[in-house]
């Protein structure tokens, strides 16, 4: 978490932009904790009933974002698009877009008509922050937790299936690690941590109109 929770940051803080949303938000706490967001509005979309959840949790905190506007969404059955309209996210202004650990859990046609709503509605210098798992042979005891659990893992992606997924979407790859690389990145510990979790990812990617070519 240490590893994922830094890089998604950084990625971030290299963005300039005021509208952040959060896909599948959970316990997300960036609009809480990072100053770098004081002059963002953030779209954090979850389940109903995640969100009332974290409506408790978060009443005694203080906001370090602008303002956070909360967008109830079941992924599998909701209108994404009209739930960002009608909170007020602006597609003609750059967006910074995370979806961490969610990608995982949705199947192909779900994941895709994600990425044609972010598409939509981001204007150019918008960034895209995902976490996915590629196939690893640690992924094969976590399929079968996360299956206990009730959240089976229902997509898998090798890192060029990412990068053409992204692409047809209008987004062009920045650059995409394993945990592991990532960790090592940070400190000698956190890598030796993260040295099993070569299935997990993250990539960041930039509208293609703006970003660099490749």
């Amino acid at each position: 978490m240490v590893a994922r929770t830094v890089a998604i940051d950084a990625a971030i803080r290299n963005t300039a932009v005021t509208q952040v949303v959060i896909l599948g938000a959970g316990l997300d706490g960036r609009a809480w904790r990072m100053p770098e967001l004081a002059r963002a509005v953030v779209f954090e979309v979850d389940h109903p009933d995640s969100q009332r959840q974290k409506l408790q949790r978060v009443a005694p905190l203080t906001l370090e974002a602008r303002e956070v506007r909360f967008v109830p969404v079941d992924f599998r059955h909701g209108n994404l698009a009209e739930a960002l309209e009608a909170a007020g996210h602006s597609p003609d202004i750059p967006t910074a877009w995370i979806w961490e650990g969610v990608v995982m859990y949705l199947n192909r046609d779900e994941i895709e008509t994600t990425l044609s709503i972010v598409e939509a509605r981001s204007a150019p210098r918008s960034r895209l922050i995902v976490a996915y798992v590629q196939p690893a042979l640690m992924l094969l005891l976590l399929v079968v937790i996360v299956r206990r659990l009730g959240e089976p893992i229902r997509t898998v992606l090798t890192p060029h299936q990412m990068r053409k997924l992204l692409a047809r979407h209008g987004f062009c790859t920045l650059w995409d690690r394993d945990l592991p690389a990532i960790g090592s990145e940070l400190s000698a510990e956190i890598g030796h941590a993260t040295r099993l979790m070569r299935h997990l990812r993250i990539v960041t990617a930039d509208r293609k109109d703006m970003a660099s070519p490749g």
